[in-house]
């Protein structure tokens, strides 16, 4: 990993002073994006939400009725 870094300062150490800065910039954009990512959690709270239509339909018949609702 260490090659690497040291090949890519080599690389940036190349470019003229004006691409140094758009580097420069395009790294704070990433680092700024990165810290206002906030973690995103599995949201479950709809499970056993259609619990009353447990007895009306079986696993099959809502795979054939989600295909035919998605090739609509």
């Amino acid at each position: 990993m260490s090659t690497d870094w040291a090949m890519l300062e080599r690389t940036i150490r190349e470019l003229s002073p004006e691409l140094q800065q758009e580097v420069e910039a395009f790294v704070k954009r990433l680092a700024e994006r990165r810290a206002g990512a906030k973690p995103r959690y599995l949201r479950q709270d709809w499970a056993g939400a259609l619990a009353h239509l447990r007895d009306e339909y079986t696993s099959l018949e809502l795979q054939k009725r989600a295909r035919e609702w998605r090739d609509a």
